[in-house]
């Protein structure tokens, strides 16, 4: 089995200046973990529900202090997102997606056109146990 057939084709993405704020915002909205981020179309990092709580975490115990906190919302999502992101492409097998995910302790990995940075999917942990799942009730 390849990434391909478990993928979530065209996920929702946002751009490296969203503030986060609003990427908190998708998140929560779509109930997704992990989102894309991506300029002209092509994948420059990822930001997840993760990085997110990280980042707002010690804000969180200031809350006398609001004002610091909204600055802190209205960063770019750039300053936050792991830009080193690890990625597959849709003929890559899911066997090796697992043994990536597992390795780099990550719930999602991006899928690119073959050659590019172009996002064309992306493969989550909820993707990998549905696979699985299939797989047993066949």
């Amino acid at each position: 089995m390849v990434v391909e057939d478990v993928m979530t084709e065209d996920p929702i993405t946002t751009r490296p200046n969203t503030p986060i704020r609003k990427v908190i915002a998708t998140l929560f909205e779509s109930d997704f973990r992990h989102l894309p981020i991506v300029e002209e179309g092509e994948l420059v990092g990822i930001v997840s529900d993760r990085d997110l709580r990280a980042f707002l975490a010690p804000s969180m115990l200031e809350l006398e202090k609001p004002s610091d906190v909204q600055k802190k919302l209205a960063q770019p999502v750039s300053s936050v997102m792991n830009a080193d992101v690890v990625s597959v492409t849709p003929e890559t097998e899911l066997t090796e997606v697992i043994e990536m995910m597992i390795d780099q302790k990550v719930g999602a990995v991006p899928v690119v056109r073959p050659g590019s940075q172009e996002l064309v999917g992306i493969v989550s942990y909820i993707d990998v146990l549905r696979a699985a799942q299939d797989l047993f009730e066949d």
